[in-house]
């Protein structure tokens, strides 16, 4: 499995992740989507796609890392979902630990 990160504006986020997001989030467009991440961006939002080895995208992630008094850096996760077709096969596993690596260092 491979997991990638993606910027606002990659072909990717509406080709292969939206489709997968839209699983747990089926209000979302297109359009709303872009917009949502473009606004989010500066905040700190950002996308992990799960690819399989023959080049599916079958999981999404919607994280940030937050700074607080109470919590100096912490990994909130907007969204975390697998295909349905792809669930139970570790797919979730694999972009938690992705995350965590995101978490450990400290980077968006």
């Amino acid at each position: 499995m491979k997991i990638i990160d993606l910027e606002p504006g990659d072909s990717l986020l509406e080709s292969d992740l939206l489709p997968v997001l839209t699983e747990l989030r089926p209000h979302l467009t297109p359009e709303l989507f872009g917009e949502v991440y473009a606004a989010g961006h500066p905040q700190g939002l950002r996308f992990s796609a799960a690819y399989t080895d023959d080049g599916r995208c079958v999981g999404a992630a919607g994280w940030r890392i937050v700074h607080s008094t109470s919590s100096p850096r912490k990994l909130y996760v907007d969204d975390l979902v697998t295909a349905a077709a792809d669930r139970s096969t570790g797919v979730g596993h694999a972009l938690v630990a992705h995350l965590e690596g995101h978490a450990r260092r400290g980077l968006p």
